[in-house]
């Protein structure tokens, strides 16, 4: 075993008399605090009102975790359904984790519904919302640290992560003893930090002129710097997902792919047609209605 491998945390969760304390949980909650923090500095010097972004996530947060479960559940369903499997368990948020596809698409939703109550542009929202979801996913993605899952193919590397044997995708004999393996927690944690700073690098430089970042390109941005990250690594983790193999790549392959493409195309697309950023972030005139 090398010296200066990575060690996983001998458990995730802590008990403080009967309430469990998850280290999945304590990081998705993290993740969420900063994404709000950092968007509502981000609102408010966009000209919007100082706590809209709190109110927003009223609507976002619940939406998202429904969404993120729920797509972890269909691409990888037979963990809980079908013979000696136990269905109730697809409700346990803390086990399996969360698909950020699916917490950002009804995240998304959620948040569009709270916007078109208070009278808000929805684009702007995600141009300020969306780049911060960067740090929400790398705060999040320690807890897959936590649970020892989410980890790439074996490496001699000094980086190396140790695993439990016992959390071993096919059993505790599938890799000899001292086996370390490619922290891809880490890489993504760290690829997220790194492309919220790029965003923010690219929005500073652009500020002001017509190819700034408004009209959703700043969330496009977001999409194309998550799906070419994600993409290289999917291609280093060896946990067996039901859609593993859809004709030779993985279902996060397809969907990084797929995603990407149409972000790309969007934010080329708005350049042309809509240059510039909104001169207000509020629809019309009205005044920005209460929840």
């Amino acid at each position: 075993m090398l010296p200066l491998s990575i060690p996983s945390p001998s458990r995730g969760v802590v008990h403080l008399g009967p309430l469990p304390i998850r280290g999945y949980a304590l990081c998705i909650i993290a993740g969420i605090v900063i994404a709000v923090w950092i968007s509502e500095r981000r609102w408010k010097a966009r000209g919007g009102e100082p706590g809209r972004i709190q109110d927003i996530a009223l609507w976002a947060v619940p939406f998202g975790v429904v969404g993120g479960r729920l797509y972890h559940v269909l691409t990888d369903h037979r963990l809980y359904f079908g013979e000696g499997r136990h269905p109730i368990e697809a409700l346990y948020v803390w086990r399996g984790g969360l698909g950020i596809w699916g917490a950002i698409a009804l995240g998304a939703v959620g948040g569009i519904i709270g916007a078109r109550r208070m009278g808000i542009k929805v684009a702007p929202l995600l141009d300020v919302a969306l780049p911060t979801c960067l740090l929400a996913q790398a705060a999040g993605r320690w807890g897959n640290w936590f649970n020892q899952e989410l980890y790439g193919k074996p490496t001699d590397l000094p980086w190396g992560l140790r695993i439990e044997p016992a959390n071993f995708p096919q059993g505790p004999d599938q890799f000899p003893a001292g086996t370390t393996f490619h922290p891809t927690f880490l890489y993504e944690s760290l690829w997220c930090v790194l492309g919220f700073f790029a965003i923010l690098w690219v929005e500073r430089r652009l500020k002001n002129g017509p190819h700034a970042l408004g009209h959703g390109r700043a969330a496009a941005l977001y999409v194309m710097v998550y799906c070419f990250g994600r993409f290289w690594i999917e291609q280093l983790r060896i946990d067996t997902i039901e859609l593993n193999d859809v004709l030779g790549l993985r279902w996060a392959d397809w969907m990084s792919i797929i995603l990407f493409v149409l972000a790309a195309a969007y934010f080329v697309w708005s350049l042309r047609a809509r240059p510039g950023v909104e001169q207000s972030v509020y629809r019309g005139d009205r005044e920005p209605a209460a929840l």
